[in-house]
């Protein structure tokens, strides 16, 4: 992938879980949470639905896939935190997130429905979150798709860097078009 592509694809870099999970740590991932959905307001305000038709790159997704792949991902990630709050180490259920892009609710419902969704589920993200005891950082769940027991902690920050991933996407995409 040219370097181009790559700076669009992945405007703020590939996500690297830190390899050592420290306390205080969470802090930003929980805050990056809890403000995405106003960021994202932010982000298509203004937007006419030919905008929102845009793709953010070549070959990548419009504008309103990726609001909708927000939705449907951190949908997802919330119901594994709370499987892994509540079970021990469950085996999570991977999903066709590019199928999931293309099923008819994705162009049939306005892109501000998935956006309200987020600021609900946000808040209750953001408050399971800041209540979890220490200890509760540690649990995991297993991703069959990743052969892999993956920590509380590190999907918290992995969840707080997609968002952001994501956003940024569309914040670039505003610009470089000119749609300020």
């Amino acid at each position: 992938m040219d370097d181009s592509i790559e700076s669009l694809k992945y405007p703020i870099g590939r996500f690297e879980a830190p390899e050592k999970y420290e306390p205080g740590m969470q802090e930003a991932w929980i805050t990056a949470i809890e403000v995405l959905p106003r960021w994202l307001d932010l982000c298509i305000e203004n937007l006419d639905a030919a905008q929102l038709d845009t793709v953010y790159r070549p070959g990548g997704w419009t504008v309103n896939q990726v609001i909708h792949h927000i939705a449907d991902s951190h949908m997802n990630a919330y119901i594994r935190l709370k499987l892994a709050l509540t079970e021990d180490s469950p085996v999570i259920k991977p999903y066709r997130e590019e199928l999931w892009a293309e099923l008819p609710d994705v162009k049939a419902v306005p892109v501000n429905i998935s956006i309200t969704l987020l600021h609900a589920l946000h808040r209750r993200w953001g408050q399971t979150l800041r209540n979890m005891q220490p200890e509760d950082w540690e649990r995991n769940y297993y991703h069959p798709e990743q052969e892999r027991y993956v920590p509380l902690w590190e999907m918290t920050d992995m969840y707080a860097w997609h968002g952001r991933h994501h956003m940024e996407q569309v914040r670039q995409l505003r610009q470089r078009m000119g749609w300020e």
